[in-house]
């Protein structure tokens, strides 16, 4: 089954990291993958792995931007030809459509990763138009879709495992952080959605020795900069990292505090990392962490991140003990062969049903 992948960007985000993984096991499953997108390191990687990738300029919200992004699609499927097109998000979506000619183009199946809760009924109003059928990545996102009139498949994120290529303490020093120094990693983009704000002023509530990462890059950046520059060292802005898997392993947190989120590729890559977290009730993290792998804070609440922070800077044994419950939730529920089982039995069944 040819596959082609359209998505804005192959960055560092939850949705790249999704792709790729689906990219990497989709030969166990007879798939042939191609993944047209804006570039970034993951394209890059896939390219050098031979995959098909191609390139498409990011559709600005300009009609001249959509059409610019629609045009670079149909040329990826013409070169391409796939049985299917799996588009990641709403603007991957209708440009996809767009770029599908019709009366011989291949099904269109939008995975729906989220959207901010001003922008969800548009959005949804959106994909019932241009898709086939619709993925939603958490519980959550599939009961707002069926509130907006939009029925979809629920198929969760799921953690397609990377190993470090360097131990804890290694990373650590080349960081400038000792070994008994705890430290909290947010991963996310320095963008509103993720409200790093609200992250920043948590941390100067902090009374412990301890270090803030924040990997990521993204408009906000000199402007959260300067905020961190204020709180005497403790935090370091790491921008994009492709070692995701060495800077869990280096720490001892993960903390996310976005406005609003599908479920976070970043809060389920922590729990595999046997790391616990703390993290805004926003989309599918409640569902995620549901088991006692962390704390759910309200969003745009320093105090309570504060508070959670706290607890899990100050104390061991509660961070050993939502690691083991983040590594069993992990196990248990968010498998990779489970989700890319679950994506080609529903791909299959669109393309049958499409012929």
């Amino acid at each position: 089954m040819r596959v082609l992948h359209v998505i804005s960007e192959m960055g560092a985000g939850g949705a790249e990291t999704l792709v790729a993984g689906m990219v990497a096991h989709g030969e166990e499953y007879g798939w042939t993958s191609g993944v047209a997108s804006g570039g970034g390191f993951r394209a890059d990687a896939l390219a050098a792995d031979e995959v098909a990738t191609f390139p498409v300029p990011i559709a600005c919200r300009t009609r001249t931007g959509v059409l610019r992004a629609a045009w670079a699609v149909r040329r990826a499927l013409a070169e391409f030809r796939p049985q299917v097109v799996l588009a990641h998000n709403v603007g991957a979506s209708l440009v996809s459509r767009l770029a599908l000619v019709p009366g011989r183009r291949p099904p269109l199946v939008t995975v729906f990763h989220g959207v901010a809760d001003d922008d969800f009924r548009t959005a949804a109003r959106i994909v019932r138009r241009t898709s086939d059928r619709v993925v939603a990545v958490s519980s959550a996102t599939a009961a707002r879709l069926a509130g907006a009139g939009l029925p979809a498949d629920l198929i969760r994120n799921a953690v397609f495992h990377r190993r470090p290529v360097f131990g804890r303490a290694a990373v650590r020093a080349s960081l400038g952080v000792g070994d008994g120094t705890p430290v909290v990693l947010c991963l996310a983009r320095l963008e509103p959605q993720k409200r790093h704000d609200v992250l920043l002023d948590a941390w100067a509530r902090l009374d412990v020795d301890a270090v803030l990462w924040i990997a990521g890059d993204g408009s906000l950046r000199a402007e959260l900069e300067s905020r961190g520059e204020t709180l005497g060292g403790r935090v370091r802005f790491l921008g994009i990292r492709e070692d995701v898997p060495d800077l869990l392993a280096a720490a001892d947190v993960l903390a996310l505090t976005s406005d609003w989120e599908g479920l976070p590729l970043a809060v389920l890559e922590a729990m595999a990392a046997g790391r616990p977290v703390i993290a805004t009730d926003v989309g599918g993290v409640r569902e995620v962490l549901s088991g006692g792998a962390g704390f759910v804070v309200p969003p745009g609440d320093p105090a309570a991140v504060a508070a959670g922070l706290d607890i899990l800077l100050r104390d061991r044994s509660a961070r050993d003990f939502m690691a083991a419950e983040g590594l069993r939730t992990i196990r248990r529920e968010y498998d990779a062969h489970t989700v890319m089982k679950a994506y080609d039995e529903l791909l299959r069944t669109t393309v049958d049903g499409d012929r």
